[in-house]
């Protein structure tokens, strides 16, 4: 009879409930001793590394909330839509483009990143509010031959324009869930980093390279001059031509070096 060692290690089973805080990405910006534990997102339509929990947005980055219990008070509520859907999960995991609503304050959020990759508090209208951009991941034909495109935040659409490929940037109607513009991926769109070291720059494509096998290299050039690459998946189309479609945090997309920076601080500093 063989006893199994006591150092194997069985799978776990069943969902992971609890985030350390250490492991909690490092754009969420919670620092380390002020708890074990970080809010775990629930399962939705963005990744636990690519969203921010309503929890983190409403306590950590508005101040509208001390502790996560009146967070949960203000959700239960039903103050809080994103992309004007109620939700009371403190936890619900909002991501790039999602639009937060703020009723009772008449207050629009949309989720963008700034030029060092974090989500941004960046207001908008309430004419842009009812809008929002979905860069479409896939296009298949259904049941009985329908065309459907999946985007990025986990959107099905049915019979989208036959001109929409795959990589293009659909216009989507918050209200109807309709597809009403769109802007295709090609050399001189306007186009933000959604991933990897440049995450949160905007520039203008100027050239692809293909690589069979490998990931496609896209090339970006920012309104400085600033040339930057990155994979094919990490470029999500934000304007047609130089004019963006979605109104732009602080920055505009454009990131400075070090000794921009110190120059800019210390001229803030002396006016």
């Amino acid at each position: 009879r063989i006893f199994p060692s006591r150092h194997t290690t069985n799978m776990a089973r069943g969902p992971k409930k609890h985030l350390k805080r250490l492991n909690a990405p490092k754009h969420w910006m919670l620092d380390k001793l002020s708890g074990r534990y970080a809010p775990r997102p629930s399962p939705g339509p963005h990744k636990l590394r690519e969203c921010i929990p309503l929890i983190v947005f409403l306590r950590n980055r508005l101040k509208y909330a001390l502790t996560g219990d009146e967070v949960k008070r203000i959700v239960n509520q039903r103050l809080i839509k994103v992309d004007g859907k109620v939700r009371t999960d403190a936890t619900y995991p909002a991501g790039f483009m999602d639009v937060i609503t703020i009723e009772k304050t008449g207050e629009n959020f949309r989720l963008m990143y700034d030029v060092k990759g974090r989500f941004t508090v960046h207001r908008i209208g309430p004419e842009e509010a009812k809008y929002k951009l979905g860069k479409v991941r896939k296009i298949q034909l259904g049941q009985k031959g329908i065309p459907f495109c999946v985007t990025h935040d986990g959107r099905t659409i049915r019979y989208p324009d036959p001109v929409v490929n795959v990589h293009d940037t659909v216009k989507i109607d918050i209200s109807t869930g309709k597809i009403t513009d769109s802007a295709k991926f090609d050399i001189g769109q306007l186009s933000m980093v959604t991933g990897g070291r440049n995450l949160g720059r905007v520039g203008i494509i100027t050239n692809r390279e293909k690589h069979h096998g490998s990931f496609d290299i896209v090339h970006l050039k920012d309104s400085q001059g600033h040339t930057f690459a990155t994979r094919l998946a990490n470029v999500f189309v934000i304007g047609k031509g130089n004019k963006a479609m979605v109104s732009l945090p602080k920055m505009k997309g454009v990131r400075l070096s070090i000794a921009e920076e110190r120059d800019r601080r210390l001229e803030s500093k002396s006016m």
